[in-house]
């Protein structure tokens, strides 16, 4: 509506989320008990969101902490379903987002809790792509675990390291074990179509993801960046949604029009994929031969 846009691009995007430091974002939303989300100590210090120090992913890619999605699927987001979180157009191009990468995610989490040598290499795409991996878990879907990164990576090679790193490193929870798989979903989330904007307001609920710098009230610079389906499961609109984020970030002060001004605003979209176990037993059972899994599968009555 008469907004001004200003078109940015991924590789910016990248490095303005991932800086020198390798700094470390959080998306999730503000935990239900008010204590800070943190990895690591020196994460502590920027209370429930801001930047921390180092700890970077293999290759160079910085991670991104928790996962802005609640702690439910939206009504009418299945598992397997496409429809999660993705913001593609009817109409747009070819999602490249897949069921198989879900199961490739189940695969290493379960070769690594039960000894067995990585799974093989995929067959799906291996163009580099921002990503998440997350994990919920029980019917009622709650959050176990979310990683990502904002630097694009080769799918089979980040996929396999935010898979562990998400289930095992998530300083929010503890390790997964092998009894919490039959009620794991796992969620594949490929990041696009970064766009800078001069309006903090020029995004849409439930389509993009945000990502905000601002400036603290000591000076410091900060950011803090939501997910596409984080705004429309919490139900909030863009101004809560901004406010949660500024709160996310360690800003303290009272909020003002004229602050929320000053923000710089990144929106981008994603494309999303979730299984639940069970699913994933079914498909590799009926493509177990066909993708030359290299280990066993697990039997149906594995955890009866």
């Amino acid at each position: 509506m008469g907004r001004k846009r200003c078109v940015g691009d991924c590789s910016k995007m990248a490095a303005g989320c991932c800086g020198v430091k390798k700094q470390k974002l959080s998306s999730s939303p503000p935990s239900s008990s008010g204590g800070p989300h943190c990895n690591g100590d020196s994460q502590c210090r920027g209370a429930e969101l801001g930047l921390g120090g180092s700890g970077g992913g293999p290759g160079g890619s910085s991670r991104v902490n928790g996962l802005g999605c609640g702690n439910s699927l939206s009504p009418g987001c299945g598992t397997l379903s496409p429809g999660c979180g993705s913001s593609l157009n009817p109409g747009s191009r070819k999602m490249v987002v897949s069921a198989e990468m879900c199961c490739f995610c189940f695969d290493v989490l379960y070769c690594h809790l039960y000894g067995y040598q990585p799974p093989r290499t995929p067959r799906f795409t291996n163009d580099p792509y921002p990503l998440f991996v997350t994990w919920k878990i029980g019917r009622d879907k709650r959050l176990r675990g979310c990683i990502g990164t904002f630097s694009a990576m080769n799918l089979h090679s980040g996929l396999r390291e935010y898979t562990l790193t998400s289930a095992l490193k998530d300083s929010r929870f503890p390790p997964m074990t092998r009894d919490e798989l039959p009620r794991l979903f796992c969620s594949v989330s490929l990041l696009t179509n970064f766009e800078d904007v001069c309006d903090y307001l020029d995004w849409e609920v439930g389509v993009h993801g945000i990502r905000i710098e601002f400036i603290n009230e000591k000076g410091s610079k900060r950011t803090a960046t939501y997910l596409p389906e984080v705004a429309k499961e919490q139900g909030w609109d863009h101004i809560q949604t901004i406010d949660s984020l500024l709160r996310k970030g360690g800003y303290k002060a009272a909020i003002s029009n004229d602050f929320r001004k000053t923000i710089k605003l990144t929106r981008y979209r994603s494309e999303k994929m979730t299984m639940s176990y069970a699913e994933y037993l079914s498909h590799r059972q009926h493509h177990h031969f066909q993708n030359g899994i290299g280990h066993p599968l697990p039997p149906y009555n594995h955890y009866s």
